[in-house]
């Protein structure tokens, strides 16, 4: 496994491999690898022989009052993961190699970006959309995968992809859990061990919206409402959002009638537990 800093070596690495014949996948993470992370590892080394890497905390996501300054990080741990995985390469710039002086270029979605997380971090997919192009300019990959729990990140570069007309296909894994159903997040190191616990709010509130809907529970303010009031019952809670939206616009849905029994519905939420911030959502199919 190689580990390359520059862009220029990246984008040679990557020439080379094609000039080969061969594709590359790529993975974007921003470090301090659990579970999650290495299942999307996983789901590319089966996908394309040469598997990359990016490791970067991306600062133009982060808004002032977020955690760039103390997010998590183990590069160390992070690569020996990596290399048990079958990587090829593990990109790993500075902020100077991505965002050089007097940068003032960047990438921003007009209709997704404006809903769930959006609304609380208006910088975040902005910030998203360009650091994701600029991987996909410098590593040049043919597949790159995605993990469905950042849902919205998800839709939003599946949209950036054909706008831009990348000729790049996008793969989709679903959520890695905890044995008790905690999505896993590297912001989960934050969390005392009883902050732990009421973290469980966000995976049993969709396991009991899930179920109201497919009881027969057709106003989505009455489903909300129930979870508003579980997710408060857990201390150190503090709710984001709650939301009960189309997969695809993510616009927010009403009464659920009968032709919305024929199509898919993402239940998302974002919870404060106390000044870790987490997220968690699932589609149902509530004709099924």
């Amino acid at each position: 496994m190689e580990i390359l800093k520059t862009v220029s070596e990246m984008q040679a690495w990557s020439d080379n491999i094609h000039q080969k014949g061969n594709q590359i996948c790529l993975v974007p993470t921003m470090g301090y690898f659990h579970e999650g992370h290495l299942s999307l590892m996983e789901k590319g080394k089966k996908i394309c022989s040469d598997l990359v890497v990016s490791l970067f905390v991306n600062p133009t996501q982060f808004s002032e009052n977020e955690d760039l300054d103390s997010y998590p990080a183990n590069i160390e741990r992070d690569v020996k993961l990596a290399e048990k995985k079958g990587v090829s390469v593990i990109f790993m710039p500075d902020k100077k190699e991505i965002y050089p002086d007097r940068f003032q270029t960047y990438v921003e979605l007009t209709e997704l970006p404006a809903h769930l997380c959006g609304l609380s971090r208006p910088v975040h997919f902005r910030g998203v959309a360009t650091v994701v192009t600029k991987l996909f300019n410098i590593v040049k990959p043919d597949v790159a995968v995605f993990g469905s729990k950042d849902f919205q990140q998800l839709q939003i570069i599946r949209r950036m992809v054909k706008d831009l007309n990348y000729n790049i296909k996008i793969v989709e894994c679903p959520i890695v859990r905890e044995d008790d159903g905690l999505a896993m997040s590297s912001r989960n190191a934050y969390l005392s061990p009883e902050q732990r616990l009421s973290a469980l709010c966000l995976s049993k509130s969709l396991e009991k919206a899930e179920a109201m809907i497919e009881k027969g529970e057709i106003r989505t303010s009455t489903v909300k409402k129930e979870l508003e009031n579980y997710i408060k019952s857990f201390p150190f809670t503090k709710i984001d959002y709650i939301s009960i939206c189309d997969p695809e616009t993510l616009d927010e849905i009403g009464d659920i009638n009968s032709a919305d029994t024929a199509c898919p519905l993402l239940i998302a939420v974002a919870v404060y537990v106390g000044k870790t911030r987490l997220i968690d959502n699932r589609i149902i199919n509530p004709g099924q």
